[in-house]
């Protein structure tokens, strides 16, 4: 089966100078910048998505949290350590296409979520 975009290395991974956003350019020149905030809150790793939709947790209280490293692995993704201590996430090039895809939804999802649970962006 061929490759689709979603699983082509992007061309170009850039961390912002204040280490507050990361942006992605796509082999078809589509770019996505994502806050720090989110790539965190979203992460796909178990300790945040669980390993069943009953068990996903709702990450509050990072809304300063930095992007300290970007590491790749293997030829499909990369790893985001965050300042907080974070670093289990594989970020892989389908989830980082899909992500920029459903950008505004699953943020006002993730907000209605702090919403509900009595949560705040801000660290306590």
């Amino acid at each position: 089966m061929p490759s689709t975009n979603q699983d082509r290395a992007p061309d170009q991974i850039r961390v912002s100078r204040d280490r507050r956003s990361l942006t992605v350019v796509h082999a078809d020149g589509a770019r996505d910048t994502f806050s720090a905030e989110l790539l965190r809150v979203l992460s796909p790793s178990a300790e945040v998505q669980g390993h069943s939709p009953e068990q996903r947790v709702t990450v509050g209280g990072k809304r300063d949290v930095a992007i300290a490293d970007v590491q790749p692995v293997g030829h499909y993704a990369v790893r985001i350590v965050f300042d907080d201590g974070h670093d289990t996430g594989l970020f892989t090039w389908r989830y980082l296409s899909s992500l920029g895809v459903e950008r505004d939804a699953r943020w006002n999802a993730y907000l209605d979520e702090l919403k509900t649970k009595g949560l705040r962006r801000e660290p306590v």
